[in-house]
């Protein structure tokens, strides 16, 4: 079939022209089949796969060379089919790589929530002992021991990576649906995404009224990005750059950064 995908790939864009089905998104599924079909038979990142690619990208332009410079959607169509078709394997892979990193950090999660339920146990049991001392030896038991529980500098760490690792899962979110992810895999992402980022939200009551403006809208890509990727819709590459580009701004977070930064150097 290598030798036949240009002739495979125009003659399923016939058919589809003929039963008046001929759309950006069909061209770019007709595409993905054929190339997927052939890239198994080839490693990957070698010659072959690349001339398979412009062969496929080539036999749509023929197709439709008579729209010249409107030939635009249809050439974005042919290459990300092409993407999806020789990737394919390729996201299955990274979706099980995902699973299994997912299990660890729920593990990792687990075993630091046993780690500081320890921790606690024995400063509980200090401060128990810390009763029969003096009152000065105990002012200053206790001191150190408020100091352990409620250190502004750990709060300050577990937000930031949460807020690294909210960042993180929609970068992936983008890279995936730009290079012919599953919508299953996006919306994995996306759900990681949302994850860390419900544990980097501060109360409420705290936030600055800017900066709870900014949440909010983050909070509504998130839910955008999941209802344009539910019903399959082009625009979802769009919607997750501006989800991007939210969270990036949202977690600047300057002011209370700042604030907390002063409130640590007290």
């Amino acid at each position: 079939m290598p030798n036949n995908i240009k002739q495979q790939i125009q003659a399923d864009l016939q058919q589809a022209k003929e039963t008046g089905q001929l759309r950006t998104e069909r061209i770019r599924e007709i595409v993905k089949s054929a190339v997927s079909q052939v890239a198994s038979e080839f490693k990957q990142g070698s010659s072959e796969v690349r001339n398979l690619v412009k062969d496929a990208v080539s036999a749509v332009i023929e197709n439709f060379q008579e729209k010249g410079s409107e030939l635009k959607d249809e050439v974005t169509a042919s290459i990300e089919g092409a993407l999806e078709g020789i990737n394919s394997k390729r996201h299955e892979s990274i979706a099980k790589t995902q699973t299994d990193i997912k299990r660890l950090q729920a593990q990792l999660d687990g075993e630091e929530e046993q780690l500081q339920q320890e921790v606690d146990v024995i400063l509980a049991e200090i401060e128990e002992t810390s009763k029969e001392k003096p009152a000065s030896t105990k002012t200053a038991i206790d001191s150190a021991i408020n100091a352990l529980k409620d250190s502004e500098e750990a709060g300050l760490l577990k937000k930031r990576y949460a807020q690294l690792q909210a960042q993180l899962a929609i970068v992936r979110a983008n890279l995936a649906a730009r290079y012919g992810g599953r919508n299953m895999e996006v919306q994995d992402y996306l759900d990681e995404a949302k994850h860390w980022y419900d544990k980097a939200r501060p109360q409420a009551e705290s936030m600055a009224v800017q900066v709870e403006q900014k949440r909010s809208q983050l909070e509504d890509k998130l839910g955008e990005a999941g209802t344009s990727l539910a019903r399959k819709e082009r625009q979802i590459k769009q919607t997750l750059r501006e989800l991007l580009l939210t969270a990036a701004d949202l977690f600047k977070d300057k002011e209370p950064a700042n604030k907390e930064r002063d409130t640590i150097h007290k």
